[in-house]
């Protein structure tokens, strides 16, 4: 009892404190003064993560409902044995959890698309899982990578080991087709986005983010790097892809010029693409804090086509800085991979990968993937 009484005072202590306060008020006030139609908007989070898996790094994911009335996520783990970061990049599965209800928690159920060997273009990486339900079939399209090493060591995995350097350069975009959210799925033996000389998205393409048309046509927003003159590779840029159906042939518009690029916005990534009665939006992780004052932060934008992009009046879609339903104001380690689950037209849940720490890969202990409920 008495560690118990102990406790609750700490609590009670830490939440009203000057700096906590602050950062509480500052938040809320931000919410509360928005006009942007997302950030204002976004409510608690649950303090059960989403999805988690023991053992693993967990990432981005993706959800739809199925046939069967649950909610289905698709999301990227890979094992703690090797470190965050390249990790993903040459050990990353995708793999398949289910809930009864949008905002979860989401129980695993499957390895939706494991490692199937180095031969295969996505054959050791699985990763930015995007999943669709179209007449009657599901969809994902992802991120793969090779590589036709010995699989590394926790110590051997670094941004300079030759995992790393060939993992990057062989990320491409694939697609998989099943019958059924549980499977089993149909993986083509070929990227359905390539890199091309001397582009922008000359070296690798990847986080591709779609959307099915009402004519069933594609439009895609993915990243690309480009190689450079002294053998090194470019920032990030975004582009747009379109396909006269989900499987393609995909071509890049906008004479393969990128829609959002350095010298534009400065670099940036983890785009999350829809469309309505409006038009086209995108939010995209605003890497260098140039819109919205905070690195890491969401900005949002509009388009009529995909291609010519407005940068919303107030950008900033969403923060770091979470509100638990517990009470607390937390800012994440990361908030990455966004995803906007979409029903009967209306943004009901906004999905992130995130992890502890005081940012940076290295500093975390734990990832997982977390939801915001949307106020109506």
């Amino acid at each position: 009892m008495k560690k118990l009484y102990v406790s609750v005072l700490m609590g009670i202590l830490w939440i009203t404190t000057p700096g906590f306060a602050q950062k509480m008020n500052n938040l809320i006030q931000m919410k509360k003064e928005s006009k942007n139609e997302l950030f204002h908007r976004l409510d608690k989070a649950p303090c059960t993560p989403a999805f988690e898996s023991e053992g693993y790094w967990v990432w981005g994911s993706s959800v739809v409902r199925g046939d069967d009335g649950k909610y289905h996520m698709f999301v990227s783990r890979f094992p703690k044995t090797l470190p965050f970061h390249p990790g993903w990049m040459v050990a990353s599965e995708i793999v398949h959890a289910v809930s009864d209800t949008p905002a979860g928690p989401y129980q695993f159920s499957d390895v939706a698309l494991p490692a199937r060997g180095a031969q295969y273009w996505d054959g050791r990486s699985t990763h930015n899982p995007r999943i669709f339900k179209h007449n009657h079939k599901y969809y994902l399209i992802y991120m793969g990578s090779t590589h036709p090493f010995v699989e590394p060591t926790y110590d051997e995995l670094t941004l300079d080991s030759k995992w790393c350097i060939v993992g990057r350069s062989n990320k491409r975009i694939g697609l998989a087709v099943a019958d059924s959210p549980y499977g089993p799925w149909k993986r083509l033996d070929e990227p359905i986005l390539k890199t091309k000389p001397n582009t922008f998205y000359s070296f690798l393409t990847s986080n591709p983010s779609p959307v099915i048309q009402e004519d069933g046509s594609v439009l895609m927003i993915f990243k690309g790097r480009a190689h450079t003159k002294d053998g090194e590779y470019s920032q990030m840029s975004l582009g747009v892809a379109y396909a006269p159906s989900i499987e393609g042939p995909y071509g890049v518009l906008n004479n393969d010029q990128p829609i959002f690029q350095v010298d534009g916005q400065g670099e940036a990534e983890d785009p999350f693409l829809w469309k309505d009665n409006r038009g086209y939006h995108i939010i995209f992780k605003d890497h260098v804090a140039k819109y919205t004052g905070e690195r890491g932060g969401g900005v949002m934008a509009h388009s009529q086509d995909g291609i010519h992009w407005t940068v919303d009046k107030d950008p900033k879609a969403y923060s770091r800085t979470v509100e638990w339903e517990d009470g607390s104001v937390e800012m994440q380690g990361q908030l990455e991979r966004p995803f906007l689950l979409i029903e009967d037209g209306v943004v009901t849940h906004a999905f992130f990968a995130t992890m502890d720490g005081p940012g940076g890969f290295e500093n975390a202990s734990k990832s997982w993937n977390m939801v915001i409920p949307l106020k109506k």
